[in-house]
């Protein structure tokens, strides 16, 4: 089971969450301030840290720093009043992978949870496993079952870019700028081609499709 450590000082908050997690399948252990969170880290290994800016004894920014400098890939995310840019960029310099700002919708959360840590696990794991589909990061290799299928490059990079944020709409311009960059002559009828290619190559995956979203563009979806 996935380890989450929350640190929150509003107790009620810091409950909420905690309580909507486990409801969720996620082992949880609360905190009520950063002195606390980061003695917490030194006993246990957790697979991701959710954690308020404003907190006594150690506030975020130092909780995560100093987590920082004996644990380079545990996910971070905070949760936190402070919107503003500066507090977001030091965020993201020490090391942060996301931010989520209160009030916020906890259905909210457990998605950016989850995607944090896929995209963890992909970093960690160098590929992609989903049903009968494997996708190799290093070797730039992706196989059904066990029969590698033939991506060219550009083909190789999107399918992993759609499959790294499952159920995230991208729309067609952003693939453009993207995988095409400064190319003049692609259109967006050219992404629609590249598409038809990629379903075409991974028709006999059996763990995701690609849908088109009308009027915007292309998401994956895990079956």
């Amino acid at each position: 089971m996935i380890r989450i450590l929350v640190a929150e000082d509003d107790k009620d908050l810091n409950r909420f969450v905690s309580y909507s997690l486990r409801n969720a399948g996620y082992e949880v252990t609360s905190c009520f301030d950063g002195e606390e969170a980061l003695l917490a880290t030194e006993r246990v290994k957790y697979d991701m840290l959710l954690t308020d800016i404003m907190m006594p004894k150690a506030d975020g920014f130092e909780l995560a720093e100093s987590i920082r400098s004996f644990d380079k890939s545990m996910p971070i995310i905070f949760m936190t009043a402070k919107d503003d840019k500066p507090s977001k960029m030091l965020g993201y310099s020490i090391g942060i992978d996301d931010y989520v700002t209160k009030p916020f919708d906890m259905d909210v959360l457990i998605l950016k949870i989850n995607a944090v840590l896929r995209r963890a696990g992909i970093e960690t794991d160098k590929q992609i496993k989903i049903g009968n589909f494997i996708m190799n990061i290093e070797e730039r290799t992706a196989t059904v079952d066990g029969e590698e299928i033939q991506l060219t490059v550009r083909e190789f990079d999107i399918l992993f870019k759609l499959l790294s944020y499952p159920k995230k709409t991208f729309t067609r311009s952003a693939l453009m700028e993207e995988f095409w960059d400064y190319d003049s002559s692609a259109t967006s009828r050219t992404v629609d081609v590249y598409m038809a290619k990629i379903r075409d190559k991974t028709s006999l995956c059996d763990g995701f499709e690609i849908l088109t979203v009308h009027g915007l563009g292309y998401k994956a979806v895990l079956k």
